[in-house]
Parts: C-alpha cells; sequence; structure tokens
C-alpha cells in the first residue's frame, strides 16, 4: 500500500475507502497510484488535470512532480493548457490540425 502514501494518501485512512468517500483530487491521486501499481515503463495521461479546481489543480502539480521526480518514469501527458503543459514537461510538443 505505499503507493498510496507516495500520491498522498495515507493508507490508514484510504486504503478502504469507496471511490464516492473521495473527492476528485483524491481520485486522481488514486488513479495515479493504480496506474503506478503495474510498473509501466511509460504513463500515458489524457487531461488527468482538466475537471478539477483552480486550487486542486494547482495543488497536484506539485504532487505530479514530486511523485514523478521518485518514480523516474517517462510520463506523455496530453493537454490543451499551454501553461500546464509547459509547467509540468520537460519537453512540449505541439499537434495542429
Amino acid at each position: 500500500m505505499e503507493l498510496l502514501d507516495l500520491v498522498g494518501l495515507p493508507t490508514a485512512q484510504f486504503a478502504t475507502a469507496w471511490p464516492d468517500e473521495l473527492s476528485g483530487g483524491q481520485r486522481q491521486r488514486v488513479g495515479v497510484a493504480r496506474a503506478l501499481a503495474v510498473d509501466p515503463p511509460v504513463l500515458l495521461m489524457d487531461e488527468p488535470f482538466g475537471a478539477l479546481d483552480p486550487l486542486t489543480r494547482a495543488e497536484l502539480h506539485a504532487e505530479f512532480r514530486r511523485i514523478q521526480s521518485r518514480v523516474r518514469k517517462t510520463v506523455i501527458i496530453v493537454t490543451h493548457d499551454m501553461g500546464e503543459a509547459f509547467a509540468l514537461g520537460d519537453r512540449v510538443g505541439v499537434i495542429e490540425d
């Protein structure tokens, strides 16, 4: 259960929680923990912070950077928010029609 702790959800409090008991930000954290549980070489994230309020989004950006520095995975994030892309990415690619 150390993955829950890694994503900022204390295992003792959240290991038995049901989805409807979690906030949007907590659900996003659980999603990251689930993705990391299978130890993929690359994480693909499609608009992972899009449905969050600005405060939670900023909080999770910081958490994401902390987690990424610990797990050292290649992460590809799809976003329509250029500010988010530059804040989170080492490299940014733009796809146009």
